[in-house]
């Protein structure tokens, strides 16, 4: 797969790492000389160039991109690299990095964006799953199909506990995709049992996230 990042400084380089660690085709642009450290990555193609620019993204063969990633420290300049890359190039996945939490309702299909990251809503989620046992996390926001990547751990007291998965009645428009149990991840089959202190990953529509927090309460039992 091959995926273009703007944005080369920390978080593009990072992302960067990752994807050619899984055997991707990377290429980093970045308009800042000095953030052209190919030593850092250097598995990574490299471009001098503004991605904002329709000359930069015809060099950098958007068209030929899966995956555009905008990754800059700019909120404007990640809209407009998302725009482009899913107007004018059809860009397959066009993920945004967010970097003021109250320009997120911008990020979404009107601006070429399939998903947004929003790393301060990160943050605080992972402080929230680290003390917040039974509550659901909303992690990431999905803007086709208005869904949401939410996280639940599962409460030692819950009814839920030992049922197996396929036997629970889930919210419609839920989907559980992983349990993260001691360290593994597990892809959920309908005969797994679920256990007390399971971190429970679903791709959720926005107003089932209630009643989805309300079935995996301590209170709630299985039907």
């Amino acid at each position: 797969m091959r995926v273009a990042i703007a944005g080369a400084g920390a978080v593009g380089r990072s992302i960067a790492g990752e994807l050619l660690e899984n055997g991707h085709e990377v290429l980093l642009i970045d308009k800042n000389p000095n953030s052209i450290s190919v030593e850092r990555v250097p598995m990574a193609e490299w471009l001098l160039a503004d991605a904002c620019e329709i000359t930069s993204l015809d060099e950098a063969a958007l068209q030929r991109c899966h995956v555009v990633i905008a990754a800059t420290g700019d909120d404007k300049v990640n809209l407009v690299v998302s725009l482009l890359a899913k107007t004018e190039y059809g860009v397959p996945r066009v993920v945004a990095r967010v970097n003021n939490p109250k320009n997120e309702w911008l990020f979404n299909e009107s601006w070429g964006v399939d998903v947004a990251v929003s790393t301060p809503r990160l943050m605080s989620a992972l402080v929230e799953e680290a003390v917040s046992v039974g509550d659901l996390v909303r992690l990431m926001r999905f803007s086709q199909g208005n869904a949401n990547l939410v996280e639940l751990t599962l409460a030692e007291d819950t009814e839920l506990v030992g049922t197996r998965v396929g036997d629970v009645p889930w919210p419609p428009d839920t989907a559980l995709v992983t349990i993260l149990r001691e360290g593994r991840v597990l892809v959920p089959g309908k005969d797994d049992t679920l256990e007390g202190g399971d971190e429970l990953l679903f791709v959720a529509a926005q107003e089932r996230e209630e009643e989805l927090e309300e079935l995996l309460s301590s209170s709630a039992g299985a039907q």
